[in-house]
């Protein structure tokens, strides 16, 4: 037998400490995933080895051998039992407000679902990743004072129900509690940008299975009713409760699923990112090209303006699936190109649309959608800015792969914190206008 080589032997070693001590699997994760998938390399035991280190991270037997049959179909089953403990949670807490008085289906109740339907939903699936991932306590109380902080904030404020800021806030409260589930996912390592990484991958393959359990709910729903209707029954319950309250469980069951059941269809969320980078690239290059030929700059009314941010925010989206997608040792080929021509026609248009927002400002004054669509849109210039650079310097061979992860992944806490600023600080300032 040749017996293990260097590289092996590590990774063996590291699989072993790794069973008593929670620094040595994160290492483990972040430095060992994919190494037996370099080029030339062949299938060995390590093999296993890997892959045994990679469901330590997540709680599962660190040893092959070390838990038998029956005790994996009892860890699965408690597992599976806890997660829908919390999916139920959130499924009644969508309904909870209707025993004081608030129905989804009363306009006059508008403005409370839209503060807080975020905050009845999210938390049940950050509470699951803390009780799954187990992380340090002040994770866990950081996690708590933003829920607590937000859901007081938002619900004290005096907004008027066709208030700027309270759309603001309501669209924002929901990308700062996804970044805090982030956080409650990856633990302390949230600091280092390989886990953010792969919360990015999570992200991905969540929506892509939440469009899929969307799509097969609406049919299921669609003949239920039909069914019914036929049969001159009230279906008002369907709507009531298996697609609100479905909907609002299904959150939680989906990010189960991808945490332990993800396969083909994960691949299936790098394909989308490979597919629409190109498209995108090419799309912003001719819009780009037709400014100047038609003679014609970006319209300055607000619609167009929201418009363009929500296209900049898929733009930055998409360099950030392309990384998670990607070897960090592969070398530079096509859709790094066409990542990085995204990046650049993503700033030229992120510049053309701050300008517009600007001259805006200048002509009509201050306002909180005005400075929301700015900062935003500051932000993201600064990141497609960054990513150009880099991405110029990863095709010099100055940089390695791994410096376009940091820098971008390195915005989520920028994003967290301007969207809590657009939750709270907003309102006041701009006198819940």
């Amino acid at each position: 037998m040749a017996g293990l080589s260097a590289d092996e032997a590590l990774l063996v070693a590291a699989r072993r400490l790794a069973a008593t001590d929670p620094e040595v699997r994160a290492f483990a994760r972040e430095r060992f995933a994919g190494m037996w998938d370099e080029p030339g390399s062949t299938p060995t035991d390590a093999d296993a080895a890997a892959a045994a280190i990679e469901t330590a991270a997540d709680g599962r037997p660190l040893i092959a051998g070390d838990a038998t049959d029956d005790d994996e179909h009892g860890r699965g089953q408690r597992e599976f039992w806890i997660m829908a403990a919390f999916a139920v949670a959130a499924a009644i807490a969508v309904r909870l407000p209707e025993a004081f008085g608030f129905s989804l289906t009363d306009s006059d109740d508008a403005s409370f679902y839209a503060r807080n339907f975020s905050l009845l939903v999210l938390p049940a699936l950050a509470g699951w990743f803390v009780w799954l991932k187990r992380p340090p306590s002040w994770v866990t109380a950081v996690i708590g004072a933003v829920v607590a902080g937000s859901a007081a904030a938002i619900n004290a404020y005096p907004f008027d129900d066709d208030s700027s800021t309270l759309v603001l806030a309501a669209l924002h409260l929901p990308v700062l509690l996804w970044l805090v589930i982030g956080l409650a996912r990856t633990g302390e390592r949230w600091r280092q940008a390989g886990p953010r990484m792969d919360y990015v991958r999570f992200t991905g393959e969540w929506f892509v299975y939440g469009v899929l359990i969307a799509l097969a709910g609406a049919v299921f729903s669609a003949l239920t009713v039909g069914v019914f209707v036929a049969l001159d029954v009230d279906t008002r319950w369907m709507t009531e409760w298996v697609m609100v309250a479905g909907s609002a469980g299904a959150v939680v069951v989906t990010a189960w699923l991808v945490e332990f059941w993800a396969g083909a269809v994960s691949k299936f969320a790098s394909m989308l990112a490979y597919i629409f980078t190109p498209l995108f690239a090419a799309m912003l290059v001719l819009f780009l090209v037709a400014v100047p030929a038609t003679g014609r700059s970006i319209e300055a009314e607000r619609e167009a303006l929201i418009l363009f941010n929500v296209l900049l925010g898929i733009v930055v989206g998409l360099l950030l699936f392309c990384g998670a997608a990607r070897k960090p040792s592969d070398r530079p080929g096509f859709f790094d190109g066409a990542a990085a021509v995204l990046a650049a026609a993503g700033l030229l248009t992120s510049a053309l649309t701050l300008a517009a927002v600007v001259g805006r400002i200048a002509e009509f004054g201050w306002s909180p959608n005005r400075v929301a669509i700015a900062g935003i849109n500051v932000i993201f210039g600064v990141n497609l800015a960054g990513s150009v650079w880099l991405y110029l310097e990863l095709w010099r061979r100055r940089r390695p792969f791994g410096d376009i992860v940091r820098w971008q992944t390195a915005h989520f806490g920028i994003y967290a914190a301007w969207a809590a600023v657009v939750v709270v600080a907003f309102p006041p300032i701009f006198g819940f206008a």
